[in-house]
């Protein structure tokens, strides 16, 4: 684990870097709760999502610590005990505990249809189940719309704590996954979706 780093601005936003079974996943919290989950998170794609960060909050290059000298980054609310919470919940969750993460959620990197979509999914779609695309769109009252989930799902800026990976095409197969296929197999693996690999 990389320690907690923490951006000064209008909005106040902490990151940290998890080592899990699927790889290195940032973790970027406000006061509001977790905001972001970025796959594969060393070198160019860590700056990028840290750019993105960036530019969204109006934030400023991270800095060494927990936070600007008199921040109460230790209260309830604040990015770095999110991403505390977080952090324990990732570890229960790849440990194999079944039950939802017990972590407050940020949705301002989305909006719209999208947090429709997504909010749906994390309420309605526990661990160890699936849905399919033209499912979750009936159950957003959108039944036209399975595409558009599709589009929703690649664009989940809270992946694995907003279980996209638990959404599969309306055949069976798994279909794509913005953390790559592996990723999704194993994330499916582990909640006994998918058998175990024989080898």
């Amino acid at each position: 684990m990389e320690p907690v780093n923490e951006t000064a601005g209008a909005v106040s936003c902490a990151w940290t870097v998890r080592d899990t079974a699927i790889g290195p996943l940032l973790l970027a919290a406000t006061e509001k709760g977790l905001v972001n989950v970025v796959f594969h998170a060393r070198g160019h794609v860590r700056d990028q999502a840290l750019a993105r960060l960036s530019g969204r909050f109006g934030t400023a290059a991270p800095l060494d610590g927990a936070g600007p000298a008199g921040s109460d980054t230790g209260a309830p609310s604040s990015p770095a005990a999110h991403l505390e919470s977080a952090g324990r919940a990732l570890a229960d969750y790849f440990g194999g505990a079944p039950g939802p993460f017990p972590v407050p959620l940020d949705w301002s990197l989305t909006g719209g249809f999208h947090e429709r979509v997504l909010r749906e999914l994390a309420a309605s779609v526990p661990y160890g189940t699936t849905v399919g695309y033209q499912d979750l769109a009936v159950r957003v009252g959108e039944p036209g719309a399975a595409r558009a989930v599709g589009v929703a799902m690649g664009a989940n800026p809270l992946p694995v704590v907003v279980p996209c990976h638990r959404v599969l095409e309306s055949s069976g197969r798994i279909g794509g996954f913005g953390g790559g296929l592996e990723t999704k197999r194993t994330l499916l693996t582990l909640e006994g979706v998918l058998p175990e690999p024989l080898f």
